[in-house]
């Protein structure tokens, strides 16, 4: 006689992993707090005593939080509401001043028995839960400025490849003046830069002295704006994938602005880091020829600038700039074998490298410095009112000797920690921005389709699943019920795996659990169909249900396997939604065949399995 038992393990196998989906599926009941996050920056530190002066803040300004919290020397604010959590934002942006990064955030309320155990809800996306909204706008005359820096360091190299003898190579606001020895060499100087140069626009100047006056074309001017923005699209796409941000919006508005839009995000205050900033580097050499002390007090003698570093100790380096960020093709942080501080090893792409190699060659003895630039915007309460400025900040990060002539790779130290060195890295791999961008407008975003479409969405799922499990009652009776116990199961394993990948949901997501639900019903209905098939036959009731699910396997099998490889060409070639719905199909075909197959198999063989005797079966 055949009975219908699985060991005791395997009893014991499927109940744990029922209970472990459980508990991981389990902090998507508990929803989120609007929040307010408080990343310390460079010199400053969140502790005890700066919860305290938040705390105090808030209370002046009549706002009440949740619940105030210090975690990782980050303070994170909980409100009841989004009214209060916005109010929070500004009273704590003008309060702290420019130590502190002040973020929007949508924080889990996860009990802490689950966040013990690393149980985290599903991030959802901008169209079911919202998300951080930021409005960037592109600096063009910053990107046109770089672009006459470039052309006029292209000319002095030009010039001097072809020996073609001048004095100077100035810039005074969109001009480039080249002063050269005498006219002979203005007319070959012209028709040089004419020439290697069509983008700009040269004239000779008449007057005591041979000069050419170059500026960039109109046509090429619009062509830079424009491939700035094409550009810092592009990187900033780059940065937010360094990130982990999932299904993110990143598209042009207008001429000059960006829309970034991050779902799902944890570490807002991080991403308004890495996406404000311009991380701009730039190596020069350290001038030795001039008096420090004459420049501070006067001025910077020609051909040189002064520089501040980390300490706020001037520093005089030479004008002329050997490479710069964009040049930059990978970097990552380590630290120094030698003196164990924290450094980012950078390589170089081949103009770079080739240009890195001339200099250091012919400069050996002499230093070389790595300057930091980035421009900040602060916010100050004046006479009441909000008043917003922009600071370019540039800073000497690093001195050292040359050494030995290097090229492609090397490494910079002389950084504040392990964090600034992760973050340099992480913005040079990810690409330096053509032109700076400054944060205009950060909020939260509500649903993109609105809470009554969200509400229908899951409605559809939840009536969906009623309308199944009456069928499947009505028309299979007892073995009806195992199927809706599975697929219960199923989506409780979808839900429980979903979170563990901290994956975002989006609508087309909540569309691929609806087509999972029925996936794994169809894979019950060919079993119950299968049995019932066994019982017209006349053979015993226990050999049906083998003979039903062991026959069943191999149709089940086939048919979702073939899904299985139509998820997986969605998800390779697809994009944003597309491949969200990929996600939750595939893996919903894998619960759903462990749901279908072994969880109403073990329901069938408790109830049925033990039965010697057994005559006819509920189906």
């Amino acid at each position: 006689m055949i009975l219908n038992r699985y060991p005791l393990w395997k009893n014991l196998l499927i109940l744990f992993l029922i209970i472990l989906g459980g508990l991981y599926a389990l902090p998507n009941l508990f929803g989120e707090d609007p929040s307010v996050q408080l990343s310390p920056l460079r010199n400053h530190q969140a502790d005890g005593s700066t919860v305290i002066e938040v705390t105090n803040k808030l209370s002046a300004a009549g706002l009440n939080p949740k619940r105030v919290e210090l975690a990782d020397s980050r303070i994170l604010v909980r409100f009841a509401d989004t009214d209060a959590q916005l109010k929070a934002a500004d009273v704590l942006r003008l309060g702290l001043g420019e130590g502190y990064t002040v973020a929007l955030n949508l924080a889990p309320s996860t009990p802490a028995w689950l966040a013990a155990i690393r149980a985290k809800p599903m991030y959802l996306g901008l169209d079911l839960r919202g998300g951080v909204h930021f409005l960037l706008q592109v600096d063009m005359n910053a990107a046109v400025q770089q672009a006459e820096e470039r052309y006029q360091e292209d000319i002095r190299t030009l010039l001097r490849g072809n020996k073609i003898r001048y004095k100077a190579i100035t810039r005074n606001k969109e001009l480039i003046r080249i002063t050269f020895e005498n006219s002979d060499a203005v007319k070959q100087g012209q028709g040089l830069i004419e020439k290697e140069l069509r983008a700009l626009v040269v004239k000779d100047v008449a007057g005591d002295e041979p000069i050419l006056e170059a500026h960039i074309s109109e046509a090429e001017q619009r062509e830079i704006r424009k491939f700035a923005v094409a550009q810092n699209i592009t990187t900033l796409r780059n940065r937010v994938n360094e990130l982990g941000v999932a299904e993110p919006v990143i598209q042009q508005q207008g001429d000059e602005r960006i829309v970034v839009q991050l779902p799902g995000v944890q570490d807002t205050a991080r991403a308004k880091e890495i996406l404000g900033a311009t991380a701009t580097l730039e190596f020069r050499l350290g001038d030795t020829e001039h008096d420090l002390m004459k420049a501070v007090q006067e001025h910077a003698p020609v051909g040189t600038r002064l520089y501040k570093d980390r300490s706020g100790r001037p520093v005089l380096l030479k004008s002329q700039i050997i490479v710069t960020g964009d040049q930059i093709t990978d970097a990552s942080s380590g630290l120094d074998q030698n003196s164990g501080s924290p450094a980012v090893f950078i390589n170089l792409n081949s103009t770079g490298a080739k240009k890195m190699a001339d200099v250091t060659r012919e400069n050996i003895g002499k230093p070389m410095a790595v300057v930091y630039i980035e421009n900040k915007t602060e916010t100050k309460l004046v006479d009441g009112q909000k008043v917003t400025s922009k600071r370019k900040v540039e800073e000497v990060i690093n001195i050292a000797t040359i050494r030995d002539h290097f090229s492609h790779r090397f490494q910079i130290s002389g950084l504040d920690g392990t964090n600034e060195a992760r973050d340099l890295a992480l913005l040079l791999r990810a690409g330096a921005l053509v032109a700076p961008v400054d944060i205009v407008e950060e909020r939260t975003v509500g649903p993109s389709m609105g809470k009554e479409n969200i509400d229908m969405g899951f409605k559809s799922n939840v009536y969906g699943f009623i309308a199944i499990s009456l069928f499947m009652v009505m028309y299979y009776r007892v073995f009806g019920g195992f199927s809706i116990v599975a697929l219960a199961v199923n989506v409780l394993l979808l839900v429980a795996v979903l979170s563990l990948l901290q994956a975002t949901l989006t609508l087309p997501g909540m569309a691929g659990i609806a087509l999972t639900v029925g996936m794994a019903i169809d894979a019950n209905v060919l079993i119950n169909e299968r049995i019932r098939e066994e019982l017209r036959r006349g053979n015993t009731p226990q050999a049906c249900i083998s003979a039903g699910y062991e026959r069943a396997f191999d149709t089940i099998f086939d048919s979702n396997v073939t899904t299985l490889i139509a998820g997986f060409a969605l998800f390779m070639l697809g994009s944003g939604p597309v491949r969200g719905f990929a996600v939750v199909l595939c893996i919903g075909i894998l619960t759903s065949m462990f749901s279908a197959v072994l969880v109403s198999r073990a329901l069938v063989n408790l109830a049925y399995g033990r039965q010697r005797k057994l005559t006819n079966l509920a189906i």
